[in-house]
């Protein structure tokens, strides 16, 4: 038996402007998925997904998702626990050279399904890993990162960015810019989610920037000014002691610069009256910036603030169902038992 988990992530800048060459910062955050892997003899896979934000469930199929489970719950459950667990499984038996290869797969998340938060980026990293180094073949980091953005890719259909994947393998704070992927190194941010219990259609919000950008010349400059937010950010934490405190003066920065950011996301038709109810909600409240995260529709808010009054005041804040502080997750990927 191997288990593994990998972290989820908030955008600090630049998410849908990624998919189009532009940087972007995302930062891990310790909450996390863990997958178990089991090898068997069979060919088949089975998944126990627990702990999706809705009911867990197990199901088996041979070869792919495609050719079964008939489960009597919402498709986006189904595509969180099979489908992106079908392509890491796919990407381990090639990386192992063992095509008929089976397996036993318990995925356990705390991180809600379409929030924002990179679940189905964690579990691919964590599934690809786990299921490699039960077949003794496990790959190093990078590699890692780039098989499991292939998943990603091929699961939503040519629109993933490698952010997501990289930053969950990696841990820490990275940029991602095109193919070119680094971590950054940066001190401890004072970050608070806020969540209102939903999620966006990831596809139908990128495919909608899509169409703007196509249409609209101004959208596509709103496009590239996102991008001009993330190098300005990242000038900003490329000038900041990584083993210090971070200043109320970077904090306030960086918090400006998130606000443009969540406002030049709004333009574009990816917030939601829930996010910009918690954005303003973490900014009354004494945030430094806020911002939605992730995709948009729905999920979640990342705010800047060092105090409690962000997170007391998100609690109390009609439509959000939760409120949490994250910590840095430094060390991404890891294995928890071998």
């Amino acid at each position: 038996m191997t288990v593994v988990s990998a972290p989820g992530k908030v955008y600090l800048f630049g998410e849908h402007a990624v998919v189009y060459g532009e940087p972007a910062v995302p930062c891990a955050i310790e909450k996390r998925a863990t997958v178990t892997v089991e090898p068997r003899d069979d060919g088949h896979v089975r998944v126990e997904a627990q702990d999706l934000t809705l009911n867990g469930f197990a199901v088996e199929y041979a070869d792919s998702p495609a050719s079964g489970p008939d489960v009597d719950v919402p498709k986006p459950l189904i595509e969180a626990a099979t489908g992106y667990v079908d392509a890491a499984v796919e990407q381990a038996r090639e990386a192992a050279d063992a095509p008929a290869a089976g397996f036993d797969i318990a995925v356990d998340s705390e991180i809600p399904l379409g929030a924002g938060l990179g679940s189905s980026a964690a579990v691919v990293v964590a599934g690809i890993d786990a299921a490699t180094r039960a077949l003794g073949e496990p790959l190093d980091r990078r590699e890692l990162a780039n098989r499991a953005y292939q998943a990603e890719y091929d699961v939503q259909d040519g629109q993933a960015s490698r952010a997501d994947t990289f930053c969950s393998a990696m841990g820490g704070a990275v940029r991602v810019e095109g193919d070119d992927c680094s971590r950054l190194e940066t001190p401890e941010l004072p970050f608070v989610v806020g969540f209102d219990g939903g999620a966006g259609d990831t596809g139908q919000l990128v495919a909608g920037v899509r169409s703007l950008r196509d249409r609209y010349g101004f959208a596509a400059d709103t496009v590239d000014a996102i991008g001009d937010i993330v190098r300005e950010g990242e000038s900003l934490l490329s000038a900041a002691d990584p083993d210090s405190d971070p200043s109320a003066e970077l904090i306030g920065e960086l918090g400006e610069l998130m606000d443009i950011n969540h406002g030049l996301l709004s333009a574009l038709g990816v917030s939601s009256r829930s996010l910009d109810t918690m954005v303003w909600a973490a900014r009354e409240a004494g945030a430094d910036g806020a911002k939605l995260t992730g995709a948009g529709g729905g999920g979640c808010i990342v705010a800047l603030d060092a105090t409690t009054e962000t997170q007391t005041s998100l609690q109390y804040t009609p439509g959000c169902e939760q409120a949490f502080r994250a910590e840095l997750a430094t060390d991404g990927v890891r294995v928890e038992d071998e």
